[in-house]
């Protein structure tokens, strides 16, 4: 996660194997639970108590475990003023010590209330779990205002601080039913610890039901998950202190590659909003390390985060049914941004939204390949729908094998699909590609009586633009820079000038009648542009037009100076309706297969 370092590799077996837990503890207040139910018992999640026949049933079952202790009757308090920190960091350590004996997990339950936590983190033992009675009734809030250099996460447990590692890990641990608020560390600058959940080399762990939001770096930042579930998280507004250098302050941020080859790792349903770079992302954590297959995401909402979902350096990811809207910079990134800049391959992304993104929908570089992107709608994205790029630093060989199949490609703002650094055996089959190229006003000017601004607004009553016509634009404004998401024929909407901003301007908003400049709109904006190094693609069975009564994908099919299209299977596409023509080619096609293109005629290498 670019925020780690890296663990010990060596292996001993798990704290529980071959152990016979010894049932006849003696652990003193587990006595306490069995003895004095009133004082300890766990109360029963999510309800209040005596309220009805099941919640007393379970109240009792929790009375009579010798293993659920209620915090209430260990120390802390839940009143919102006491500092709980010490004595919830006091029952982990003999809850884990027992652990540690016997075999034998336990739990921690913290009735509805406020846990203030200051000035340290918990360091974190196996076998204890923390359950409370709900995200809006048990919150543990986070703060620092005895030290300012402590980032005064909930619980961690990391490689740096406390010997994290294959043979010294987290074991047989529960989160579930609670809140974090992070909003109250202030620290003077990122820090990566300053997180909600922080723990790494995790076995059997499971992260259910949390609402972790306001923290200065990554909300769950959680590392090497081995048979472990991540389930019906909300996280907003995580990573506020991330300034665009770290690569961290995600919503969820999950380090790969500490187990081994395979990870099993499950992420559902899970909530992003807000948060400073990725909604969720992955990221191999040393560039030896193998990428790790095993792990999926399923169900996940991302948005307006800087990236939705990134692939950072795994193996097999899987990504399916999941919605990646409003994102800065991409819903969807595989690239060399991750610490160690090793990309993400062999990764599916299917039946997804991913629309309305700021910049693209689809960003895939710096991999080996191969890729599948499969029956996803991806739509309304302020430049390309799918952009296949290299990023300085990673690798730049040609991707291989990379599918794009059975996608929808509508109203993006310059391209459906843009390919921009070299291919080798491309499948481009069954897409939709069409009304495509959205950003197609010239370049205007304005300023004066006409014009007024609002923190993500201008209004110029003269104006007479084209709907989203100026879509993905930057704009010059008072001395100023913002990008346009979209607009009517006299208003411009604008980004947040970061994730989390509430505002597109990072000196204030431009005074009324502050001149304002818009750049021109690019002359091509084809449904699928070839402006690098293409070798044996095939493109089959797509329809590439433009319905819409006034026409903006300018061409079905375009190779730039610097594309290639080299011994290409092209057949069957329907390339008619395009606004200019059916294709347009800086750079000739050679060799290959071109039969059965409706609209295409003569083009060279055709054979009938």
């Amino acid at each position: 996660m670019g925020e780690h370092m890296c663990p010990p590799e060596d292996m001993r077996p798990d704290a529980r194997a071959g152990t016979e837990p010894d049932r006849t503890t003696t652990n003193p207040r587990a006595v306490d639970a069995r003895q004095a139910p009133a004082a300890g018992a766990a109360e029963p999640y999510g309800s209040n108590r005596g309220q009805d026949a099941k919640a007393t049933v379970v109240a009792g079952a929790a009375a009579a475990d010798p293993f659920v202790y209620n915090a209430r009757g260990h120390g802390l308090t839940g009143d919102g003023i006491t500092n709980d920190q010490p004595a919830l960091q006091a029952l982990v350590d003999e809850l884990g010590a027992a652990y540690a004996r016997d075999g034998q997990p336990r739990t921690i339950y913290c009735p509805a209330g406020v846990y203030s936590i200051r000035d340290e983190g918990t360091v974190w033992r196996s076998g204890v779990s923390l359950i409370g009675a709900g995200a809006a009734a048990t919150r543990f809030a986070l703060s620092n205002p005895g030290n300012e250099t402590s980032p005064t996460p909930l619980a961690f447990f990391t490689a740096l601080q406390h010997g994290a590692g294959r043979e010294n890990h987290i074991a047989d641990c529960t989160f579930a039913h609670f809140e974090i608020d992070g909003s109250g560390v202030i620290v003077p600058s990122y820090d990566v610890l300053a997180k909600g959940l922080g723990l790494q080399y995790v076995l059997r762990g499971r992260f259910h039901d949390l609402y972790i939001h306001d923290t200065p770096a990554t909300g769950f930042g959680c590392d090497f998950l081995q048979d472990t579930f991540v389930d019906n998280l909300l996280i907003v507004h995580c990573g506020r202190l991330e300034n665009g250098e770290w690569m961290g302050g995600a919503g969820i941020g999950i380090g790969v590659g500490g187990w081994g080859a395979v990870e099993r790792c499950t992420v559902t349903a899970c909530t992003t909003y807000r948060n400073g770079t990725n909604g969720i992302f992955f990221e191999l954590q040393k560039q030896d390390w193998t990428p790790p297959r095993g792990i999926r995401v399923i169900g996940c909402h991302s948005e307006a985060n800087r990236f939705g979902i990134s692939d950072w350096g795994t193996d097999g990811l899987v990504v399916a049914g999941c919605t990646l809207i409003g994102n800065h910079q991409a819903g969807y990134d595989v690239s060399s941004l991750g610490t160690t800049s090793v990309a993400g391959r062999g990764g599916i992304l299917t039946g997804c939204i991913i629309e309305e993104n700021i910049w693209d929908g689809v960003g895939i570089g710096n991999t080996p390949g191969p890729y599948t992107v499969s029956g996803n709608r991806i739509s309304r994205n302020g430049r390309f729908g799918y952009w296949q790029h290299n990023l300085a630093g990673g690798d730049q060989e040609p991707a291989a094998d990379i599918i794009i199949d059975g996608n929808e490609f509508w109203d993006n703002a310059v391209c459906g699909i843009y390919i921009d650094s070299a291919l080798s055996d491309p499948v481009v089959a069954g897409n939709r590609v069409r009304n495509n190229g959205r950003r197609m006003e010239p370049g205007c000017s304005g300023g004066g009586a006409t014009v007024s601004y609002t923190e993500r607004t201008l209004i110029d009553t003269a104006a007479e633009w084209a709907p989203d016509g100026h879509r993905g634009k930057w704009i010059t404004a008072g001395g100023q820079q913002a990008i346009v998401m979209g607009n009517t024929p006299n208003e411009l909407t604008f980004a947040p000038r970061r994730p989390g901003a509430l505002t597109a301007w990072s000196e204030g908003t431009p005074p009324p009648g502050a001149s304002y400049r818009l750049p021109d709109s690019p002359a091509a904006r084809a449904g699928i542009t070839l402006a690098a190094a293409t070798h044996r693609p095939t493109i089959h069975d797509n329809l590439i037009c433009d319905s819409q009564p006034h026409q903006t994908q300018t061409h079905g099919l375009r190779i730039t100076q610097t594309g290639t299209c080299q011994s290409g299977r092209v057949h069957d596409n329907d390339l008619e309706g395009n606004a200019v023509a059916a294709t347009h080619f800086d750079t000739a096609p050679s060799g290959g297969c071109w039969y059965h293109n409706l609209g295409l005629d003569k083009c060279p290498g055709e054979q009938s």
